[in-house]
Order: structure tokens, then sequence, then C-alpha cells
């Protein structure tokens, strides 16, 4: 498959699948530093769930929960707990990615679509990746609201101005995937030839190991480089390895996690340490 067969721009979005985004978007604002942006629930007409919208520098992440019994992803926390649910890549056609990722063997879970507001029309098409794990093919170029129908902004007098600190985060730099042992290959090739995706690296259990732990590493990348994905998979060791322990634990394949370039790397980590123990303490608002 070319690499111009499925032009992919960059990471979108990740969405996360929680079991209470109203505090998780808490902890990411004041921890991490992240603006909560928007928002998504009964009182803007969405009645399945609650989203709340985060974005640093580039970064773009989604938290939603749901609002009641009938949600049909509501398994996934009993599964998984709070997880990665979708990364979504933004695209120049969303019929067009996906018809070509559903010709080359990606499975649909949902067709592409429109939603329109009075800011526009939001495109979305989804394909399914590793375990629970889906790719959302994006295009906004038509939408000019917060984020996507159902969300509006977020009213600036619910957190205080004077808590939020930005901590320089820039933009994702890759998403780590966990597989099944043996499965590393096959996920390798899903990218590869219905993505378009090139491997970048590979590392084997010569290269990342201990006395008792090991595992193996292929790194894929798509969109010019920009979208960066590493699939680990465990190997023979004379323990358990971290890589069977996130598989035991979360209940299968999914994303381990999410790498973000930043400006200054001592300074930040010295910010999100002081921010994180204010979270603890019950600072912040």
């Amino acid at each position: 498959m070319s690499a111009d067969a499925l032009p992919l721009r960059r990471i979108d979005h990740v969405r996360f699948f929680v079991g209470n985004a109203r505090q998780s978007a808490y902890f990411y604002r004041n921890a991490f530093g992240f603006e909560v942006l928007a928002y998504a629930g009964l009182e803007t007409r969405t009645r399945h769930e609650a989203g709340y919208v985060l974005r640093q520098g580039q970064i773009t992440f989604v938290l939603a929960s749901p609002l009641g019994p009938e949600h049909a992803e509501n398994q996934r926390l009993v599964t998984h707990g709070d997880g990665v649910q979708d990364i979504a890549l933004e695209v120049d056609h969303v019929e067009a990615a996906y018809a070509a990722a559903t010709s080359r063997g990606a499975v649909g879970v949902k067709p592409p679509t429109l939603l329109e507001d009075e800011h526009g029309v939001y495109e979305y098409a989804t394909i399914q990746a590793y375990g629970d794990t889906t790719h959302s093919f994006v295009n906004r170029d038509r939408y000019r609201g917060v984020f996507a129908p159902g969300y509006e902004p977020l009213d600036p007098d619910r957190y205080s101005p004077r808590t939020f600190r930005p901590v320089g985060l820039k933009a994702i730099d890759h998403v780590v995937a966990n597989v099944g042992e043996g499965d590393m290959d096959r996920w390798v090739a899903f990218y590869q030839d219905v993505l378009g995706f090139t491997q970048l690296v590979h590392f084997d259990d010569k290269d990342i190991s201990t006395e008792y732990t090991a595992l193996m590493s292929k790194v894929v990348q798509g969109g010019h480089g920009r979208i960066k994905f590493p699939i680990n998979e465990p190997a023979q060791g004379r323990r358990r390895s971290q890589i069977e322990e996130y598989l035991k634990f979360y209940g299968g394949a999914g994303v381990q996690d999410i790498a973000m370039a930043e400006g200054e790397i001592v300074g930040e980590v010295r910010a999100i340490r002081e921010d994180v123990v204010c979270v603890v303490r019950g600072g912040g608002g």
C-alpha cells in the first residue's frame, strides 16, 4: 500500500472512557496543566454520556463517562476500568479513508457519518484496532465549533483561573500498544497493509530485557512520521513481564501509555510533581 493511498494528517484526539469524567478532567487540569475547553452532557442535550474536552499545546484528550446503564460501552469499564477507547486520526477525506481501510481488511465499527450544528459539519468514521481499541477517521475542515456537535464551551467560572498552570506539553509523540504474545507481527502488518504505515524500528528480547523479564517491540509510523505507534508483546522470561501484567490486569490488548513531547523536561517534571501533590492534598479548584 502506498503512503499516499490513505493520507493521514496527525492524531486528532485520544478518547478515554472512564468511570467519572468530571473527576478525571479535574485531575488532568490540576496535575498536568490541561485546559478544560468543552463539555457534553444532559445540559447540551447529550443524554447517554458526559464528556470533557481537554487541550494543551496540540494535544487533545476527550474524557467520557456513561450516564446510565444503557450505555453501549458500560462493559468496557467492568473489563478494563478507565482506559483509552479511541485514537482518532485526522484525514483529508473520511469516506475515502474508511473505504480504503475496510477494503484492505479493517473491520468497520461506524460508517462515515456527518454531524451538523450551527457551527458546521463534523465528519467521522471508525474501524476496529487491537483489543477493544478503535481508530476514528476525523475531518473538521467544515467545522468551526469548539470540538464537535454536542459539545459546548465550558463555563469559565467552572474552575478557578488562578489554579490553571500549563506545564509545557506540546504534542503526542507516540502511543504504545500492548498485545498478546505472538500478536505483534499481525498488528504491525495491519498498520502497514491497512493504513499505509512503515516500520521504523524493531527491538527484540535481547534489546529490552532484565534477568527476569523481557519484551519484543516494533514501532510503526504514518502521516509522514507525525504518527508513531510502538507495539509490544511479551517475551519469555523467568517471571511474568510487565506486558503480561498489563494484559492480565487490563483484561486484554490495549494502550499502555501515551508519550507527550515537551519543551523543558526538568522544569516540567518539577511542576507536575508539585501539582500532583496539591491535588492529592485537596488544593486547586
